[in-house]
């Protein structure tokens, strides 16, 4: 059978109520929010992948051939300058979708988008996106609630980079990456983390030691553990808790599928 006489067959089906997935699948928060009817039409069509550090899952300017639904792995999106230097300006993990200009109608993007931590997820092509996208039902909405809140997390970024210090800085970005992640360890090495934030990695190592000092987190080897939450939150500045309450308004557990009355 065709991809597309598939595709016809199963967005036939009607059923709204929640769906029952595989643990694997509904490790995406987005993915586990779908209806019975919505999995279906996606559950053939879904392509469970690696996502291997340092991957690039596209560049900037070049046309969305797919889009990706984290489930253990965390994607940076980075802006690139001329000369090469980049700034993250968001991350993406088992709570969303990366590849969001694809429905928002560019079709590309000035970001990259490039693995920080490996793991797996699954990918969808294009043209399925963009066809559940157009049925105008809950997906859409789903799908612009989420842009939303990833608009929100890139806002931040930016008010947190120009206002405050790097270690409230690194704190935001700690639990960012935390969120997104099963545990409480952080594969990443200095470098990396500067190379995110934008600074020097002098600046990261300074950092990064008050913390341990501070007995929050402890660093050995490009393995960074959170020892204190609560501690690393006291210490952020509010950016982290206004994306984390406009996620969870957005995306949380008790968030149905359609649109915010």
């Amino acid at each position: 059978m065709s991809r597309r006489c598939l595709w016809a067959k199963v967005g036939s089906l009607k059923d709204e109520h929640p769906m029952e997935v595989s643990a694997q699948t509904s490790q995406n928060k987005l993915l586990g929010a779908l209806t019975a009817g919505e999995a279906r039409r996606w559950s053939p069509l879904l392509e469970s992948v690696e996502l291997a550090l340092g991957q690039i899952l596209y560049e900037p300017g070049a046309p969305l051939s797919y889009v990706y639904f984290p489930t253990t792995a965390i994607v940076s999106l980075l802006h690139v300058l001329e000369n090469g230097d980049t700034a993250e300006i968001a991350v993406v993990g088992f709570e969303g979708i990366v590849g969001v200009s694809l429905f928002m109608g560019g079709g590309s993007t000035p970001t990259r988008a490039v693995v920080q931590s490996a793991g797996q997820g699954f990918r969808l092509e294009a043209n399925i996106v963009m066809a559940e996208f157009n049925r105008a039902g809950p997906v859409l909405h789903l799908l612009l609630r989420y842009t939303q809140a990833l608009i929100t997390q890139m806002a931040q970024t930016a008010v947190c980079n120009r206002h405050h210090t790097l270690d409230q800085q690194l704190c935001r970005w700690l639990l960012l990456n935390l969120d997104r992640l099963q545990g409480t360890q952080l594969a990443m090495t200095q470098e990396l983390i500067a190379n995110r934030l934008g600074v020097r990695r002098e600046g990261v190592t300074e950092g990064a030691l008050k913390l341990q000092r501070a007995g929050l987190i402890s660093y050995a080897r490009g393995h960074l553990t959170v020892l204190d939450r609560a501690g690393l939150e006291k210490r952020s500045c509010e950016c982290y808790s206004v994306v984390k309450k406009e996620y969870d308004r957005l995306l949380g557990p008790d968030r149905v599928v359609g649109p915010i009355a």
